[in-house]
């Protein structure tokens, strides 16, 4: 009779489900490692035992750990690691990267977007305010590398014009243009013949992508000047005096004979703001939503298109306001008056911030650049002048023209377009930052009707002219920025992108009181004003609760803190205050004598002495 075999007897023991699986294959990519026994790590040996069971070998030639404390030999001084380089990353195919790591950034492009000045040394302050503007200095640097970096894909470059050999570009007429363009380029010019209802004055969106215009006689119309798309055409039977997008192409503002009205961009009238009434021209200032209207009556007037609410109505006292342009860098608002004066205005402030005399007659237009930098303006005495905003408001240039420049506009790359009469003149500069050169034309154009109205379309190298005759799109190589910024102003945006941009402008909007002459001085410590709280509170309180409390030394044992050991310990930290302040006045006289020693230098040698010398300080 056959018996079952026993168990751990002549039979192989069943092998353990993870050791029954297969070994994982090697891919092409990972590295070879060094062969070891299946499903074994590397370690110390195993035994098996006769029922099937292991378990782990000691080592033979191994001691306890009491006797391994002594150890008879010499100990020698280990040599420190060196490290290895790492190694070169692979890709899948196992190709080595020839460069590794991010691609370097040149100084000088990354120094064109860092915007703190590195050689103003940081102020002595406390550890942690020293901390944080180290933090604010590293997060500056590393933004301007990213942008620098980022500036590779802006792959449009902005257009120029070039005659050849002693070829005036002023003599280039738009016919030579169009022809010479891609069709994509040469279907931006064209003509819209309206002298029923002319002249016109016309606006472009933000965007660039959707033109506005209103005749005279109250033709209003809408319509994307790109696949020439009709939006909306209505005629309010009234006069039409100034036309406006507001933040974006769904609203119109129009400035009618009698008061200010808003439509969609499907003619439905919405409002009526009957408080702003006989406007003459329209600005929007769109990161305060705040629509600029100025009257014949003299007022210039805020309203918040966001909560529909006056913010300011300020008194010019200079008579019908017909002159009007805002600074898109502050958002001031510049207004020209009959007596050859320029006024600059915020809704913070009853009064002109500043006053320019400009022109010995009245002044016909004004236009800034969009840099804030240049300010352009015409006058009935003829002359055209750019003056700069930075302070001084010096006139930089002028010309004569020999006929008065009735509207004026700049370009986003610096290009100033006039028009006189029923000619168009456009000067052009060494670059965005630069002034436009007066002293030879960059193109000219003649129309059929005078000019009432000017505007650059923003990215496209067009301009825009309203003319008595219609409307007329000129091209003009390099007017625009060829490259956009899609989260601000996106010409191909969908329905959905431009409401969710909306609702991030009404989070981001900024207040009406911030608008003033310097931006930058918002972040800066108004010192008059805290002086005079911080003396008030004094007063209120009856004590200066931020003085300096008198140095009280902590008591100590053992005998430490007998009267002799306080009154030393008061003593040197009254000896260590006064030292400081021996050093700072010390520091104070040095700057101070080499302020005189440059001072000295600076003056022309061999000059006689005056004898207003003596007040000298």
């Amino acid at each position: 009779m056959e018996t079952a075999p026993r168990p751990g007897r002549n039979v192989p023991p069943k092998k353990d489900k993870l050791q029954a699986k297969r070994k994982k294959p090697r891919r092409y990519w990972e590295e070879e490692t060094a062969p070891t026994s299946a499903g074994a790590s590397p370690g110390p040996p195993l035994k098996k035992k006769r029922n099937g069971e292991v378990r782990l070998q000691k080592p033979k030639n191994t001691r306890s750990s009491k006797k391994s404390r002594i150890s008879k030999k010499p100990q020698v001084p280990k040599k420190p690691r060196e490290r290895k380089k790492p190694e070169p990353q692979r890709s899948l195919s196992g190709a080595q990267d020839p460069f590794p790591g991010p691609a370097p950034v040149p100084v000088e492009v990354a120094r064109k977007f860092c915007r703190i000045d590195k050689s103003i040394k940081l102020p002595r302050s406390k550890s942690k305010t020293r901390s944080k503007l180290e933090v604010a200095e590293a997060e500056e640097e590393e933004t301007s590398v990213k942008a620098a970096r980022s500036e590779l894909l802006l792959a449009e470059e902005p257009g120029f014009l070039e005659g050849e050999d002693g070829e005036d570009t002023a003599k280039i007429r738009q016919a030579d243009i169009v022809e010479a363009v891609d069709i994509a380029s040469a279907a931006k010019h064209f003509d819209l013949n309206l002298r029923q209802f002319g002249p016109y004055r016309l606006n472009y969106s933000r965007t660039g992508r959707h033109l506005a215009l209103g005749g005279r006689r109250g033709h209003v119309a809408a319509l994307d000047w790109v696949t020439k798309k009709l939006m909306c055409e209505i005629n309010v039977m009234e006069a039409v005096q100034d036309i406006r997008f507001l933040h974006s192409e769904v609203l119109l503002a129009v400035a009618q004979n009698r008061w200010l009205h808003i439509y969609d961009n499907q003619g439905i009238e919405l409002h009526c703001v009957r408080r702003c009434d006989r406007v003459t021209r329209l600005e929007f200032l769109p990161y305060h939503f705040l629509l600029a209207t100025a009257s014949e009556t003299g007022f210039l007037t805020y309203l918040d298109v966001s909560v529909g609410k006056i913010v300011a109505a300020l008194n010019a006292r200079a008579g019908r306001l017909s002159v009007m342009a805002q600074n898109p860098y502050n958002a001031v608002i510049h207004l020209g008056h009959s007596n050859g004066t320029v006024s600059l205005w915020s809704p913070a402030v009853k009064e002109p911030l500043a006053k320019i005399l400009c022109h010995r007659g009245g002044v016909r237009a004004i236009a800034v650049d969009s840099t804030g930098t240049y300010m352009a303006t015409s006058g009935l005495d003829h002359q055209l002048k750019i003056f700069d905003l930075r302070g001084t408001f010096q006139p930089l240039s002028a010309r004569t023209l020999p006929q008065g420049a009735g509207h004026l506009a700049f370009s986003q790359r610096g290009l100033l377009a006039a028009g006189m009469g029923d000619v168009i003149n456009i000067w052009a500069g060494q670059g965005k930052a630069s002034s436009p050169s007066l002293e030879q034309a960059y193109l000219t154009h003649r129309l059929s009707g005078h000019v009432h109205g000017l505007q650059f379309c923003p990215f496209e190298d067009v301009l825009g002219v309203g003319h008595s005759g219609g409307i007329t799109s000129m091209l003009v190589p390099g007017a625009a920025e060829p490259n956009f910024d899609a989260l601000e102003s996106n010409p191909y945006r969908s329905q959905k992108q431009r409401q969710e941009w909306e609702v991030k402008a009404l989070l981001e909007k900024v207040p009406a009181e911030l608008i003033c002459l310097d931006p930058r001085a918002l972040a800066e410590v108004d010192v008059i004003s805290l002086e005079q709280e911080k003396k008030e509170r004094i007063e209120r309180l009856g004590y200066d609760p931020e003085a300096k409390v008198p140095f009280q030394p902590k008591p100590k044992q053992k005998g430490r803190s007998s009267t002799a050991s306080l009154v030393k310990r008061k003593r040197k930290v009254m000896d260590k205050e006064h030292r400081d302040q021996v050093r700072q006045s010390i520091e104070q006289q040095q700057q101070q004598q080499q302020q005189k020693q440059k001072q000295e230098k600076a003056k022309p040698k061999g000059s006689r002495p005056s004898a207003l010398d003596r007040f000298v300080r």
